[in-house]
């Protein structure tokens, strides 16, 4: 049967689904037996109603159904997928992935702006938020803690638009990263160490690079008898320590009040004894704040920053603050050169793997400019047959200041992890 007739048939048979479930009593059966009791009636209406459609027609008709019960529509396919890392909802029509690092094109469409809409409003209202005219744009969660962003017209011009930024089903090991040719062992044992120690570290890069996933796996190494604090827009940091406090902000309601922004959170989990705070992003006035805490007994303490190379990122930084707070230039560089040690650069290569391509250490002030030296750097050397990325990670030959920290807290590094090479083909 053409691919219209069967949407059309399908939404006939939705329409009369729709009429014949009692949706309250279904929500209090379990959801295996609910999924066996509708798919029992999807049955029945096909056969009523004498559609002409095959068996594998018929299946899919009905897998669609449930999925659009008790799912995300046409979304859930793409959901159970693991290997997606985003599913990008241009409009009705226009549904793009990234898989395996790469964007393509799939044939999931919606019946119309009104489904698409429906969808967007099932996922924010299981949050407690909400999406309309006079709230157009929302960001939320979906319950495995892939983060979700919606915008609608009058904003969105073609219709609405939905992005799902996934999260993999468990924290990935460092080790795994290395074996990934993300990150060199030899930069990964220095930023563990430096982690064991209490050295801050400003993780930066653009959308996508895999921060958030290098602030999880760095997280690792945090000592277990140590109290963290997590402050995020949307819930994605998975860390796992066992003495942890999780805190994410809350947009205004309906009246435009009640919101509770970054800076409130770190000033008010100031008060609940971290040993560090974990910030998911420093994108407003919180930064200052953040420095604050780092200066002020907070040492080892981490976040992320979008910025397209280390000294960008300080760059960012400084207009942060300056945004927030009345001070002068050099004071704010000396807040920032006092309170970070390491920043570490990721990178979204154009073979859409990650790397880390710098580990930079901010050595101080030099008058009024915030003095930095690179550690470890990716050079790229070109693209294989195989259309991957060929380069190496190769330390500076500059032994960081931080060494002398580092051995204070107990951990000596070998000269070697400053000489040695990784290649990457």
């Amino acid at each position: 049967m053409e691919l219209l007739n069967l949407e059309k048939y399908k939404a006939e048979i939705h329409r009369t689904l729709i009429s014949k479930l009692d949706l309250e009593k279904l929500s209090r059966v379990n959801s295996s037996q609910a999924r066996q009791a509708v798919a029992g009636i999807v049955k029945e209406i096909i056969s009523d109603q004498r559609v002409p459609l095959n068996f594998d027609e018929q299946e899919k008709i009905q897998a669609d159904l449930l999925d659009e019960v008790f799912g995300l529509g046409p979304l859930e396919p793409l959901l159970r997928d693991p290997k997606i890392s985003d599913i990008l909802v241009n409009d009705k029509d226009h549904v793009f992935i990234e898989k395996g690092g790469l964007l393509q094109r799939v044939d999931t469409t919606f019946r119309d702006d009104r489904h698409l809409l429906q969808i967007i409003d099932r996922i924010v209202s299981r949050v407690g938020r909400r999406v309309d005219e006079s709230s157009p744009m929302v960001d939320a969660r979906l319950p495995d803690g892939s983060r979700v962003n919606a915008i609608i017209p009058p904003l969105a011009l073609d219709g609405p638009s939905l992005s799902i930024r996934r999260f993999g089903t468990g924290p990935l090991a460092a080790n795994q990263l290395v074996q990934l040719k993300s990150v060199s062992a030899e930069m990964m044992e220095v930023l563990s160490s430096a982690v064991k120690a209490r050295i801050s570290i400003l993780i930066s890069g653009g959308t996508g690079a895999g921060k958030t996933t290098f602030l999880n796996i760095l997280s690792q190494y945090i000592p277990r008898n140590e109290r963290l604090v997590t402050i995020e827009d949307a819930a994605e940091l998975r860390l796992a320590q066992e003495n942890i406090v999780r805190l994410e902000t809350r947009p205004p309601n309906i009246e435009g009040q009640g919101a509770v922004k970054q800076r409130q959170l770190l000033i008010n989990c100031l008060r609940m004894r971290p040993d560090r705070i974990i910030m998911g992003e420093v994108r407003g006035e919180e930064a200052f704040d953040m420095l604050q805490a780092m200066n002020t007994g907070h040492e080892g303490s981490m976040t992320t920053i979008h910025a397209n190379t280390p000294r960008d990122a300080i760059s960012r930084l400084e207009s942060m603050v300056a945004m927030g707070m009345n001070l002068p230039e050099k004071s704010v560089r000396q807040q920032i050169a006092s309170a970070i040690t390491i920043v570490v650069q990721a990178t979204r290569m154009s073979d859409g793997t990650r790397k880390v391509t710098s580990v930079a250490e901010i050595t101080g002030m030099e008058e009024s400019v915030i003095s930095m030296q690179e550690i470890f750097t990716f050079t790229k050397k070109g693209i294989g047959p195989d259309g991957k990325v060929i380069g190496v990670f190769q330390p500076t030959h500059i032994r960081p200041r931080f060494l002398e920290r580092l051995r204070v807290s107990g951990i000596v590094l070998p000269p070697v992890l400053f000489e040695r090479e990784t290649q990457v083909n």
